[in-house]
């Protein structure tokens, strides 16, 4: 039996020799020779980056200069808030303290001018050792909170949980803390006689001598009103018993320093109540003290002061300039009947589309690198200037932001291709990939809605790419409002973009189909 072979058309043998890279160019010069879509583009960057500059271009409130514009920095070089009651002597070399707490109880003001009682989740008292008296210096603490146990934090960053329960008169708490060398060990005790280790501290090259004692501190009272979240002054109050001491320690009185000068951006004191400490019966102390020894996250505790992101919050008026051009860069053709031209050309309708989605694409994506590359400096240097604090960063995380823009915009440029591509309609796949990029962003991140709602949102809408630009950190043992409104996504930062990427495959995925299965 032998076999009949159909030959290919001879369209379709130049299509192939030609191969992709022919339509590539040909669809390449096509955008570049079309002045209004060139020009769009450009639009769509300079758009971003001024009103990513006039978002940020609030002068500070307090009449703030340059050099109050940073954050303390933690031996890891994250940003932390350092602002707590000490009340301390000098160890050098290895040494214990070992303390009863009897209490811990807390004060807030309602801002009707009157206090409430009640202390905060994580108001701290306990014992820390610490290198200085400076903020950010390396520190070591065992300590009682107000809802949240025991815990051993160390270098900000670290936090390892300990013994459940509140500490009360009834229910006092023994806390030691040994350094031996540069290694330092939490331990807890419901007795004074029986301990169980809560953590472990190492902190290369700690001085050989140290500042130690008893400290007491709290964030803000967390309050949820009709108007939002909000925070209010609040101090903690810890009661010690006597301090039991072995090593070489300072002689003389005990010292009290609130180190930071004030509470930070965690916390205030109230309008009656300041840091300090007092001397109790039989040798202890009552310490008083608001702040946090944490790191600085995001949201209304932060402070004065802007993330990388707020800077390229122009970047959803940009997308609206590219979702324009990557939709009429295939409707425009199908309005004017210039496909046909294109297809005859050009047979294979798949290779025609993705030819035309790399250069929407990569055009989109080469607006939003530029852009963020020239907000994010410029940005950060103005708000220094102006006193405001600007949330650090590792070069890094830096890095991964201006190319997440960059990828932002290509995926949208994509997603409106294909749109276009299935609708032919310019208005009507123009409206719809703004309703399901820029709209749910705005709404989300403006708090006009639940935070429930907003989180879903930004998980199964295309909105969930902008999660590529966030930079603050979230930690468990850190009060703040974890909400799109204030910085902090649902998905982490590749997930949420690979959301919106997964809507403009489908999208173009679709598209291929239809284009291939009707005329043009």
């Amino acid at each position: 039996m032998t076999a009949t072979l159909t030959p290919r058309p001879p369209a379709t043998r130049r299509c192939e020799r030609g191969g992709f890279l022919r339509t590539l160019h040909a669809e390449w010069t096509k955008f570049r020779t079309v002045r209004g879509w060139a020009l769009a583009m450009a639009g769509a960057l300079l758009v971003t980056v001024v009103v990513g500059l006039l978002g940020t271009a609030a002068p500070a409130p307090d009449g703030r200069g340059a050099d109050s514009a940073s954050y303390p920095k933690g031996p890891g070089g994250e940003a932390v808030n350092d602002s707590f009651y000490f009340v301390h002597k000098t160890l050098t070399g290895d040494g214990t303290l070992t303390v009863p707490l009897r209490s811990l109880t807390g004060v807030a003001d309602t801002g009707t001018g009157k206090t409430a009682q009640g202390t905060q989740p994580w108001a701290k008292a306990g014992i820390i050792v610490k290198e200085s008296l400076g903020q950010g210096s390396p520190y070591a603490a065992v300590m009682a909170t107000g809802g949240h146990g025991v815990r051993m934090q160390y270098n900000y960053t670290h936090d390892t949980a300990g013994p459940s329960g509140k500490v009360s008169q009834e229910s006092p708490h023994w806390l030691r803390l040994v350094r031996s060398g540069d290694r330092l060990t939490g331990s807890t005790s419901t007795d004074g006689t029986h301990w169980t280790e809560v953590g472990e501290a190492k902190l290369p090259g700690l001085a050989r001598t140290v500042r130690a004692g008893l400290f007491a501190t709290t964030p803000a009272a967390k309050q949820d009103t009709a108007a939002g979240t909000g925070f209010s002054p609040a101090v903690a109050t810890g009661a010690f018993g006597r301090p039991t001491l072995t090593g070489d320690w300072s002689q003389g009185a005990w010292s009290g320093t609130q180190v930071g000068g004030d509470a930070g951006t965690s916390g205030s004191y109230t309008n009656t109540t300041r840091g300090g400490f007092t001397r109790t019966d039989g040798g202890g102390f009552a310490v008083t003290g608001a702040g946090d020894i944490a790191p600085v996250v995001g949201g209304p505790v932060m402070g004065v002061g802007f993330s990388v992101e707020n800077f390229l919050v122009g970047t959803f008026a940009g997308l609206i300039v590219v979702t324009a051009v990557g939709t009429v860069f295939i409707t425009g053709e199908h309005r004017h009947g210039l496909l046909r031209t294109t297809m005859a050309a050009t047979p294979l309708r798949g290779r025609v589309l993705g030819a035309k989605a790399l250069v929407a694409g990569g055009v989109a994506f080469a607006m939003g690198l530029v852009a963020a590359a020239i907000t994010l400096p410029i940005g950060k240097r103005s708000a220094l200037g102006r006193g405001f604090h600007v949330f650090p960063v590792t070069s890094g995380t830096e890095l991964r932001v201006m190319v997440g823009t960059g990828l932002l915009c290509a995926a949208a440029a994509v997603l409106a291709l294909g749109v276009g591509a299935l609708l032919r309609r310019s208005g009507t796949a123009v409206a719809l990939v703004i309703a399901s990029i820029v709209l749910p962003f705005l709404l989300a991140t403006s708090g006009v809605l639940p935070p429930g709602v907003s989180e879903w949102l930004l998980r199964v809408t295309p909105a969930a790419g902008f999660a590529v630009q966030q930079t603050l950190p979230r930690y468990a043992q850190v009060l703040s409002v974890y909400e799109p409104s204030t910085g902090y996504y649902p998905l982490a930062p590749w997930a949420g973009l690979t959301v919106l990427c997964g809507f403009a495959a489908l999208a173009f995925g679709l598209a291929v189909v239809r284009l291939r299965g009707r005329d043009v």
